[in-house]
């Protein structure tokens, strides 16, 4: 036998791993230590020659047609692999629409006719990382903030809080900014108005603009930016980190005061007209559970999500949880917690999930609980924890 026969033989009892995410798809295979790659979850409409993110699709025809483009994509461009010899593990959000992971069964079984699928929530498999079985597991992603306590090994969504305080939030907040404030050159011209040259800025040069240039400042800046604002008093603002120069292609140059970098993650903290921010959805969560399980909860915190990634981000959310449970209000009277901890995963924030899927699809729970190729053509849809026809149906083959 040749040797890459052997060594394509020994490869196929790696599962594929798949955590589609709102705006990034991470992609690999069980048992590694990080995905093959991270892509954007998005594809270009043949039609319209126009990319088109894939949780856009609502259509099932359109929704269908594009996962099988974006899957194959994955599978032939960055994997190798042929999709029948593969078991398949799917990371998804305990938020995610039925209608979604439906379609996506029907892709994986009836186009790619992979052998078994098994779904797996994304906070749970973060939490496999790190060995815990109770924690409260915060999800910074790109279209929201999901806030979800796990006891034992069991998410308990009735407790969990959600925000649309998130990337997308950020991005819009950016270029609100920049439209407003920013400017633009050119090599050989003056500085003109961002608004008065550009209609509007791509979703990809303000991710990158974001990433670059962007962190969450200290609470003593924020609430001193706060204050003199509320006061109308601009020269009492502390002084502003340097501003940037950002190439646009061409021969356009973005020019980014300091204080938008400073800025526009500000959305996150600052409390809405509900009261309501990234700091206090971690509260509120914590109120719904039982009293013995508070303090569990929050010495135990884990985050992950692309977003939270920016500078910043951590050392800002524990000073406002710190300042929020010490400050008079409900939390203080309500909460007799003082000891906040985070849990650092080993990985990067975005990709903990994915990798906590890898390690669960290592095991012998991919042969025991995935759904095979069989099991679906005889169903036609997948099981449903919040269907009681299947729960029913689970029970009566049991007795």
């Amino acid at each position: 036998m040749p040797l890459y026969d052997g060594i394509g033989l020994i490869s196929e009892k790696h599962a594929v791993v798949i955590d589609l995410g709102s705006a990034y798809t991470k992609c690999g295979f069980a048992g590694e230590t990080g995905p093959r790659c991270i892509v954007p979850t998005e594809m270009r409409d043949k039609k319209t020659n126009k990319v088109v993110k894939i949780y856009d699709l609502e259509q099932p025809d359109e929704l269908y047609n594009g996962l099988c483009q974006f899957i194959n994509h994955l599978y032939f461009k960055y994997l190798l692999v042929n999709p029948k010899d593969r078991r398949v593990v799917v990371v998804e959000s305990v938020m995610s629409k039925t209608s979604f992971r439906e379609t996506l069964a029907k892709v994986m079984f009836n186009y790619f006719e992979v052998s078994s699928l098994l779904l797996v929530p994304a906070h749970l498999m973060s939490l496999f990382t790190l060995g815990l079985s109770t924690a409260l597991v915060l999800d910074v992603g790109y279209e929201e903030a999901l806030a979800i306590p796990i006891c034992e090994g069991v998410v308990m969504v009735n407790s969990s809080h959600s925000v649309p305080f998130a990337g997308k939030a950020i991005h819009k907040n950016l270029e609100d900014l920049l439209m407003k404030s920013g400017k633009v050159k050119k090599d050989t011209s003056d500085e003109k108005p961002i608004a008065d040259v550009i209609d509007f800025l791509e979703e990809q040069i303000l991710e990158d603009i974001k990433v670059r240039s962007c962190f969450v400042t200290k609470l003593e800046r924020a609430e001193k930016i706060h204050q003199a604002k509320i006061n109308n008093q601009p020269e009492k603002e502390p002084v502003p980190p340097h501003g940037l120069e950002y190439p646009m292609g061409g021969d356009h140059i973005i020019i980014i005061p300091g204080y938008i970098r400073e800025q526009a993650a500000e959305i996150m903290f600052e409390q809405d007209s509900e009261q309501i921010s990234m700091a206090t959805i971690i509260l509120d969560t914590i109120l719904k559970c039982s009293l013995d399980a508070r303090k569990q909860m929050a010495e135990n915190i884990v985050i992950m999500g692309g977003t939270s990634m920016l500078p910043g981000f951590k050392h800002r959310l524990m000073t406002e949880l710190h300042s929020l449970v010490k400050s008079e209000g409900k939390y203080k009277e309500q909460l007799a917690i003082r000891t906040f901890k985070f849990h650092q995963p080993p990985a990067k924030e975005n990709y903990v999930a994915w990798l906590g899927a890898a390690i669960f699809g290592a095991t012998d729970a991919i042969t025991t609980r995935a759904v095979s190729k069989e099991q679906y053509q005889q169903q036609g849809c997948l099981s449903d924890w919040s269907n009681l026809t299947h729960q029913l149906s689970q029970m009566e083959k049991s007795m």
